[in-house]
Formats: structure tokens, C-alpha cells, sequence
């Protein structure tokens, strides 16, 4: 199974606000997930990240595949591989 860590898009129509979830790499962008790890919110100036960052280690550690948004926002976090 492959495992990611990718953007969950929430919020109204033009408002959007994204959950960073570790997901299955088959499911739908918006569908089930197996760990929530944190929220981004770009709608606000600056654009509002919160990570847990002990959940976000250990879902790297054990293998998990950071989307290319996601490895940005981890960056900026202060959280590497």
C-alpha cells in the first residue's frame, strides 16, 4: 500500500481551506484517509499553516510520500526528511 501525505480540500465554493492528511495513494482526493497531521489555510495573508509535527515525523519515518505541495509546506514548517 502506498501511503501519501497530501492536501484534503474543505471549505465553500472560491473559500478553500486544506487539511494535510495521510492517505492510501488509490483513494479519492477528498475521500478516506487514515491520519490527519495538520490545516493550510491560504486564503488569509500570510497563508496559515499548523502541523503537528511529531505525527508528520513519525508518518515519514515509517514511509510515507509527501505531494509536492505538501513537501513546500513541511519546508516552510521547519520539517525535513
Amino acid at each position: 500500500m502506498a501511503v501519501k501525505i497530501r492536501l484534503r480540500r474543505m471549505g465553500q465554493k472560491k473559500a478553500p481551506f486544506y487539511r494535510i492528511v495521510v492517505a492510501d495513494s488509490r483513494s479519492p482526493r477528498d475521500g478516506r484517509f487514515i491520519a490527519e497531521v495538520g490545516t493550510y489555510d491560504p486564503t488569509v495573508e500570510p497563508a496559515a499553516v499548523k502541523v503537528d509535527e511529531e505525527e508528520a515525523k513519525k508518518w515519514l519515518a515509517t514511509g510515507a510520500q509527501p505531494t509536492d505541495t505538501v513537501a513546500r509546506l513541511f519546508k516552510q514548517a521547519g520539517i525535513e526528511k
